[in-house]
């Protein structure tokens, strides 16, 4: 077994590393205070090939694999969760369906200028009243000359206050069954729809919408693939992004543990760096090492994503495992800070509040723990 990542992908954490420091880190405080996410960065990630990662170069891509990606992803919420948020909104959730499943036509439209930076996307599957059962999903979807007509509601869209399209999901029968949901790109504005900003606690400088659909006309090219039933691209695309998704939390963690270090060995108690302390010395014990089992679990995740045997329980455990360690680092972390720990100057407090958001988001460890369960014959 080879553990080590190849040169292309060491060269690709440095690149990822001196950007997330350089040109990320200045923006977070403002970013966090407004709410709002830098809007000219997806620009940047267009330029940089950031979006373009995990997708092949003969359709605009980087051509990397899903072992990058993550540490791309890694790397990137080792600085700002919420900018990672964003940007795997748009580049994984956003397009990806579109790169699968469709038509050329909708690649040129919606594609290759969200993979440029030049529009930005958003996927809209969560609804209020939906849960974590997307097959019972409200939103209607009716024929009418010339396209479809949607009605319904969405929430927790990320990206959906400054998307110029989103990737929505809804209903084209009134049955519960997987080829009655479809995927349709819708433009906005839309007069049918209305998108209110809401308000978090976690990944403030991510721009998160909740969606009233009344009446909103999509035309017949929009409905993806232009086809009827796309609910396995959209089960493909949450499994594969889970890993993802885990490797965000992956880099919460790290970032929290860094924070904690760099403190414990720069406070002192009684002319004493804290961290030589027991007390202190373990809990950093602890945290690294669990950040390390997280880690190789994610990598492990990804090349099963490259080699094509990814499973929805494998993915299950990734994302669990991922996101309840950087939830523990983070709350560690605060702990290791005392007072300081509460204080707005220090990061910690905001990646723990970035990592509660991923042990309900992308589905909750509840749901993760009932796919692993399904996993072993329960």
């Amino acid at each position: 077994m080879d553990f080590a990542f190849t040169p292309e992908q060491e060269a690709l954490r440095r690149t990822v590393r001196r950007f997330a420091e350089t040109e990320l880190a200045p923006l977070v405080r403002e970013a966090e205070e407004t709410e709002s996410f830098p809007r000219s960065l997806f620009r940047r990630f267009g330029e940089l090939g950031l979006i373009g990662v995990r997708y092949p170069a003969e359709d605009g891509g980087a051509g990397f694999d899903k072992v990058s990606d993550c540490i791309l992803r890694e790397e990137m919420s080792r600085i700002c969760q919420a900018f990672a948020s964003s940007w795997s909104a748009h580049s994984h959730l956003g397009i990806w369906p579109i790169w699968k499943a469709g038509t050329e036509a909708q690649k040129a439209r919606f594609f290759r200028p969200a993979l440029a930076g030049e529009r930005i996307a958003g996927f809209a599957l969560s609804e209020p009243d939906g849960g974590s059962d997307i097959r019972a999903l409200r939103t209607r979807a009716e024929k009418v000359p010339g396209g479809w007509r949607l009605n319904g509601s969405k929430l927790y869209i990320t990206n959906a206050p400054i998307a110029d399209f989103l990737t929505l999901a809804a209903r084209t029968r009134p049955e519960l069954t997987p080829d009655a949901i479809s995927l349709f790109l819708v433009e906005l504005p839309n007069p049918g729809i209305a998108v209110s900003k809401l308000k978090k606690e976690g990944i403030r400088a991510s721009d998160t919408g909740l969606l009233h659909i009344a009446d909103a006309f999509v035309p017949d090219d929009c409905l993806l693939g232009e086809r009827i039933g796309t609910y396995p691209v959209i089960l493909d695309s949450l499994s594969e992004n889970r890993v993802g998704v885990a490797a965000n939390a992956l880099g919460m963690a790290q970032g929290a543990l860094e924070a904690a270090l760099d403190y414990a060995k720069t406070r002192k108690v009684r002319g004493r760096p804290i961290g030589q302390y027991q007390a202190i010395a373990h809990k950093l014990a602890d945290m690294a090492a669990g950040i390390e089992a997280a880690r190789w679990l994610v990598y492990y995740g990804a090349w099963r994503v490259d080699q094509g045997t990814l499973d929805a329980a494998t993915a299950a455990k990734v994302k669990l495992v991922a996101s309840e360690c950087a939830v523990r680092v983070s709350e560690a972390a605060i702990r290791i800070h005392g007072g300081a720990g509460i204080m707005r100057e220090y990061p910690v407090g905001r990646i723990h509040r970035d990592a509660l958001v991923y042990v309900i988001g992308e589905g909750t460890s509840e749901i993760q723990r009932n796919l692993i369960a399904r996993g072993l014959g329960l």
